[in-house]
């Protein structure tokens, strides 16, 4: 007889297809090489020389080309300032950051004072375009209007980087904009990478203002977008934009998940994060059950058990392949960032609502307070 905890765990499974079923891609834009419209690509950088390196290039790849492209070095101990210069960049020093403020929203806020362009594009500065992807990015915005955000397409290069394959799924299904419902959800928030609007429309809602004292900027700008009437609209980055988001190795993964994922499982809508919490729950109960049955010698729960381990599998390697280039084995070996994530997940939660500080780039970050 088949257990009945089978067949809620295979409900638990299922769950991953609702909360991140399509993730629509940017598509080849319109021919806009003589634009009635200027854009000033702003990017907050505190000790991103090597980032640069490979972000600044791309952008000098593009067809399209940009009215401005403006660094905000903040306070930065390497030579970020100087090759943005070498590139051609306006380079701002961030000013001390005032009561109340977090480091990004502040440095993005005075870039924002400073650019003279129709439509603004916010870039961190670990991404980097590819070919024709700021093509894509305005011809989206100019095309669907409000607020777009792009989540780049993960490009990892060594096998610590892959820990963070759940992390990337929770990501993008957290954000209520990939469920089987389509657009009749509203998003919770945007992407921090990638965000582009009209610079009317940034003024209007509040711009980074509004977001002075957020760990996660970017949720609290779309809501204000969307308290504001103004549709927000998020995508994925394949084939468009890409990035690397912990090269430095695993004290950088735990440091960037623990800053800032307690608040954003907290911003999530309820219902998907019922689902996301079973659909990990279903993922932790199947491999603490295929394990149970093998040192119990139980022929008939090991079949069922590891049938669903390889629905887990599979399901995993959907999900990933869409986000990153994680490959099959990071599938395979799901149960590693599983276990990763529940430990990082945990410790973010301590950290953001216990101790009430986080630690990013070398800064203290009071999530209490908002401020550093």
């Amino acid at each position: 007889m088949i257990p009945i905890k089978l067949y809620l765990l295979f409900f638990f499974w299922f769950l991953g297809f609702i909360f991140l079923w399509k993730i629509p891609a940017l598509k080849k834009g319109k021919n806009l090489n003589h634009p009635s419209y200027k854009i000033s690509i702003l990017i907050p950088a505190r000790n991103e020389e090597k980032n640069l390196g490979q972000l600044l290039p791309s952008l000098a790849r593009q067809t399209l080309k940009p009215h401005e492209i403006i660094v905000i070095d903040d306070h930065s101990e390497d030579a970020t300032a100087e090759v943005a210069r070498k590139a051609g960049c306006i380079v701002m020093r961030s000013k001390g950051l005032p009561e109340g403020w977090t480091g990004k929203p502040w440095a993005c806020w005075q870039g924002t004072q400073k650019a003279t362009g129709d439509i603004f594009l916010f870039l961190d500065a670990d991404t980097f375009l590819e070919p024709e992807g700021l093509s894509r990015i305005v011809s989206t915005c100019l095309e669907k209007g409000g607020l777009v955000s792009v989540q780049p397409f993960h490009k990892m290069k060594r096998r610590v980087e892959r820990l963070s394959a759940i992390f990337n799924v929770i990501t993008m299904g957290g954000m209520n904009a990939f469920t089987a419902l389509g657009p009749r959800l509203k998003p919770i928030g945007a992407f921090g990478p990638c965000m582009i609007c009209s610079r009317e429309d940034y003024f209007i809602v509040g711009g980074h203002e509004k977001a002075r004292g957020e760990v996660l900027e970017s949720l609290a700008i779309g809501k204000e977008f969307l308290r504001a009437n103004r549709r927000v609209h998020c995508y994925g980055g394949k084939e468009t934009i890409s990035f690397r988001m912990y090269p430095d190795g695993f004290q950088s993964l735990v440091e960037g998940f623990g800053k800032g994922f307690g608040t954003g499982a907290n911003a999530m809508s309820m219902v998907s994060l019922l689902m996301i919490v079973g659909w990990v729950f279903g993922a932790v109960g199947v491999t603490r059950h295929l394990i149970q049955s093998v040192i119990l010698g139980n022929p008939t729960e090991l079949l069922g058990w590891l049938i669903l381990d390889v629905l887990y599998i599979f399901q995993i390697h959907w999900m990933l392949f869409r986000i990153g280039n994680f490959g099959f084995s990071t599938a395979f070996l799901f149960q590693i960032p599983l276990i990763f994530f529940v430990v990082v997940f945990a410790y973010s939660i301590v950290r953001i609502f216990l101790v009430r500080k986080v630690r990013w780039k070398g800064r203290d970050i009071n999530t209490a307070k908002g401020k550093d």
